[in-house]
């Protein structure tokens, strides 16, 4: 059997009809991390839906409790398929947990936890983020046991239930099992392609640090017409405070949150990359560091943004100076920002301007490090070469992807060198109502982890101490 007869058993696996209906089986479950009510549902879908599948496969499976002490998190699966020790080995991963499912705000047709099948549109919670995901890269492993008898390879998987809530305990686990997963390279699947005709790969993320600003002044709200012109408005100290931290069209003004780690070698890597996206908003072309491309602001660059603001009772608004203010932020970060300096960067900012009445609050939820592999890595021009093999394209690089996720924990904590190569689109509509996940990327997507896997077991790249 050959790495075509492999590919071609992928692409009946998907034209069988027995993707989409394995995908239903996995939307069914209610795995929200955020409902303390599905606490039960993160543990049977590891229990139920992947430990079989997985242990049929040769896969030796253990469940383990989340090691977090801050935030409460789901379990998680450690699995590993060992045929040689001497053979090379790749450890994978996949969260099985979802956001709310947002029952009633779907399109009518359509709800959270029924996969339903809409020409070549696949919608149901988790459909792109992550099941469908770990569900290719599942069931490329199968096709290339099925075909050759053997993977000719170690491999390892890690599943989580909480990555919607932070990844909490995802660090510790890594850490605690750092034998156990010890491996050559993390091959694994998450966030959107920049197209859906093209394959695209991301050797990490930006970091995700949040924070709150909060002006409080006073206890209760007082008369705008009598204490007018008398007492400090938090709401307006609070805008204006927001305003020193980046100009008008947003480029950051604080010297310690503008990254020095845009090299050439990863503006290059940018330059070859679309953002024109047509199943999105078009890009502000005014908007954020002028000296820099789209590309380079979205995957170069820091951002800051503004989730929500409050001052008073938005839905009635009465005559009164509020006694307080508020307002949700983050910035998002690359790799060579001192992340340990993001608050009191801000912190000094502030009081440089004169806002001592401004407090910083550090968010504990949903930190990520910001991490990023070298385009020029071994793996990656291993990875991209399997890639086009299999479709004929190159595939898009991203030095690293603009959103954020739990690559830290594989990349720092494990030393591992770390490709990602997504299964969704950027129109996919993750987090929102309408979720979905486009049928040929399905399939393209099962296709080229079949010939990635196949590729692996026949051999491997040359990867140096220094790499």
């Amino acid at each position: 059997m050959t790495r075509a007869d492999a590919v071609s058993q992928a692409t009946e696996y998907f034209e069988s009809g027995r993707l989409q209906s394995e995908l239903a089986d996995l939307v069914k479950y209610k795995s929200e991390s955020q409902n303390p009510a599905q606490e039960a549902v993160l543990e049977q879908y590891l229990v139920e839906a992947i430990q079989p599948r997985l242990e049929a496969m040769g896969f030796e499976c253990s469940i383990h409790e989340n090691p977090s002490t801050k935030i409460k998190g789901g379990p998680f699966l450690l699995g590993a398929r060992v045929e040689d020790p001497a053979l090379p080995t790749v450890l994978t991963y996949g969260h099985g947990d979802v956001i709310w499912g947002q029952e009633g705000e779907w399109r009518e047709g359509l709800t959270p936890f029924e996969l339903i099948e809409e020409g070549e549109t696949l919608y149901g919670r988790g459909s792109a983020d992550n099941k469908v995901q770990h569900l290719v890269n599942i069931a490329a492993l199968e096709t290339v046991l099925k075909t050759r008898g053997k993977l000719g390879f170690n491999v390892k998987i890690v599943m989580e239930m909480s990555e919607e809530i932070g990844s909490p305990g995802l660090s510790e686990m890594m850490d605690m099992h750092r034998e156990y997963l010890k491996a050559d390279v993390f091959i694994a699947s998450d966030g959107p392609r920049l197209s859906p005709e093209r394959p695209t790969m991301f050797m990490g993320a930006r970091g995700g640090a949040g924070f709150d600003l909060v002006v409080d002044l006073r206890e209760g709200a007082h008369h705008s017409g009598n204490w007018g012109g008398l007492l400090a408005d938090p709401a307006i100290i609070l805008t204006h405070a927001l305003a020193t931290i980046t100009d008008a069209r947003g480029q950051i003004q604080i010297p310690e949150w503008r990254p020095t780690s845009l090299s050439q070698e990863v503006r290059d890597a940018l330059a070859l990359l679309p953002m024109d996206h047509t199943d999105d908003p078009k890009v502000d072309e005014d908007w954020g560091e002028e000296s820099l491309t789209p590309a380079e602001r979205a995957y170069g660059w820091n951002s800051f943004t503004v989730q929500a603001m409050k001052a008073g009772i938005p839905e009635a608004p009465v005559n009164a100076i509020s006694p307080m203010a508020f307002a949700r932020c983050q910035l998002r970060y690359v790799v060579g920002t001192d992340v340990g300096d993001i608050v009191p960067a801000l912190r000094r900012h502030l009081d440089a301007h004169g806002f001592q009445a401004v407090q910083v609050v550090q968010l504990d939820k949903g930190v990520f490090g910001a991490t990023r592999l070298n385009p020029s890595h071994p793996w990656v021009s291993y990875v991209k070469a399997s890639l086009k093999e299999t479709t004929g394209k190159d595939p898009h690089v991203i030095p690293n992807l603009a959103g954020s996720l739990p690559n830290d924990c594989f990349a720092d904590v494990l030393g591992l060198p770390t490709v990602w190569v997504p299964h969704s689109y950027m129109g996919c509509k993750q987090h929102a109502p309408d979720e979905h996940v486009l049928k040929s990327v399905c399939r393209e997507g099962v296709e080229v982890m079949t010939g990635l896997f196949w590729d692996i077991g026949t051999s491997v790249p040359e990867v140096s101490s220094d790499a």
